[in-house]
């Protein structure tokens, strides 16, 4: 018989199969379930490498006849190429399970332990936690084009500046480097993608009115420790944000930036100078807490804080990577260059920010292993000591520094 209908009942059977006259191989399956409900699919059934299969082509109350006969010759048709369709669509399924999170996921467990717990932070981030590429995260990664990375990528250009887009970029290329690698794509789509126009390195330093005005205008609170510690360290914000009590050596008057959390790897040991010790002795002990500022990953209220100063000083509500306006980044520059006028040596100021030759391919590095404690400690004194002078808009007075023993 020719199937037109889907009225056809299995009797007394609970499952039956009624097959097509005019295209062999097509029929349609009716079973009983629950409730005694007719439940009617078409199928498609054929032998490939001597094996009988059968696939499911859709349901009867949703396709007519001639929709699922059409839709068989196709299948059918692939047979005789040799082709395997109930093998196609398994495959399909299982590479739609092969989503972008999953290959995200997979990837940053690949990345614990042989990176920094903030660099693995940031680059979950990039890749799963957010904004910019969560419209893609459902998607089979075998299906995103370079076309959906590039729209990512202009859209985190545009919403978040070119650093964050050029990371994410980078973030992203490598993931899928790892997946073609891994088998799961065959091309990393992310090469050849919209990349963003990198930057102009800045070059903004604050003038000594302005370290002045900064200073004077924060609170006594989190943000304005850590600012003024940035001041007087020259350091990054992530390694005063992050300070530890387990860090300090009080008794040699040294703090130890430890290799886990500074850029380069290496560790970092700076004197205390007294200005740096009294805001340190004014942060309370918390107990169960080694660290200073904040939480688990320490203080993280840098934009709040920095929206509030700028407003007490009167400064306009600029995007924080417009060219003039100045950034916390903007104090390590200023630290280092007029560390550098008031005579301090250019070797001692790469010491003091942690900017040491010696790995690798350095030859200067190779053979020269000093940490100039000396002069790192007499350099800090003083630049300390101009600090002092600005903020107190007194005299230069070089303040005794307790050396380590």
């Amino acid at each position: 018989m020719k199937l037109t209908t889907a009225n056809l009942d299995p009797g007394g059977r609970p499952d039956a199969i009624f097959f097509d006259d005019e295209l062999s191989g097509f029929g349609l399956r009716v079973r009983r379930g629950s409730s005694d409900k007719l439940i009617r699919n078409w199928i498609v059934q054929y032998r490939s490498h001597g094996r009988q299969r059968r696939l499911i082509i859709g349901s009867a109350a949703k396709l007519t006849a001639s929709e699922a006969r059409k839709e068989a010759r196709k299948l059918l048709a692939k047979v005789e190429l040799g082709q395997d369709p109930q093998h196609d669509r398994t495959a399909r399924r299982e590479r739609d399970a092969v989503s972008l999170k999953f290959i995200a996921e997979e990837y940053l467990s690949t990345k614990i332990g042989s990176i920094k717990p903030r660099s693995l932070e940031l680059l979950r981030h990039y890749l799963v936690d957010g904004s910019h590429l969560k419209p893609l995260l459902g998607t089979p990664i075998d299906q995103i084009g370079r076309k959906d990375i590039a729209k990512r990528l202009l859209v985190a250009s545009k919403e978040s500046g070119a650093p964050s887009a050029i990371a994410l970029r980078s973030a992203a290329s490598a993931m899928f480097s790892w997946a073609m690698q891994m088998g799961f794509i065959e091309q990393n789509v992310v090469a050849g993608a919209f990349k963003p126009e990198t930057p102009k390195s800045r070059d903004r330093t604050l003038g000594d009115s302005e370290l002045t005005a900064i200073w004077r205008g924060v609170d006594d609170d989190d943000y304005g420790k850590c600012v003024k510690l940035l001041i007087l360290t020259g350091c990054r914000r992530e390694e005063i944000s992050g300070l530890r009590w387990s860090e300090f050596n009080f008794d040699k008057s040294t703090w130890t930036l430890p290799k886990e959390r500074s850029k380069n790897g290496l560790a970092l040991t700076l004197p205390l100078t007294p200005l740096m010790r009294s805001i340190i002795d004014s942060v309370p002990r918390r107990e169960g807490f080694d660290i200073l500022f904040g939480y688990k990953h320490g203080f993280t209220g840098w934009s709040i804080g920095k929206r509030a100063l700028d407003a007490r000083l009167g400064l306009p509500i600029i995007k924080e990577r417009a060219e003039k306006h100045w950034r916390h980044h903007d104090i390590r520059r200023t630290v280092a260059t007029k560390m550098a006028d008031i005579g301090i040596a250019p070797h001692i100021i790469e010491q003091i920010l942690n900017h040491q030759s010696g790995h690798k391919r350095d030859p200067a590095g190779i053979y020269n292993r000093s940490s100039y404690e000396r002069e790192v400690r007499n350099a800090l004194g003083i630049w300390a000591d101009h600090v002092r002078a600005l903020i107190e808009g007194g005299e230069h007075k070089i303040v005794p520094m307790q050396r380590a023993q």
